[in-house]
């Protein structure tokens, strides 16, 4: 299933949820945030995932958490 930017696919990463169109686990970004990193740094380290991307998802969990 695709829901805008992330993807769960059991085919891809046993269904752990990553960025569409890569193997990217969402986690990854929120661990970077969790360990100090600015989301730059994430980009840097993962150039298949668009900021357009890294964005959207965090907003999208500001969203999800502010209900």
């Amino acid at each position: 299933m695709v829901y805008g930017y992330i993807n769960i696919d059991a085919g891809i990463m046993s269904g752990t949820p990553v960025f569409n169109g890569t193997r990217v686990p969402i986690k990854n970004l929120f661990d970077y945030i969790e360990g100090g990193d600015d989301i730059t740094e994430f980009l840097d380290d993962f150039p298949s995932v668009t900021k357009e991307a890294a964005i959207a998802v965090l907003e999208m969990a500001k969203t999800l958490l502010q209900k």
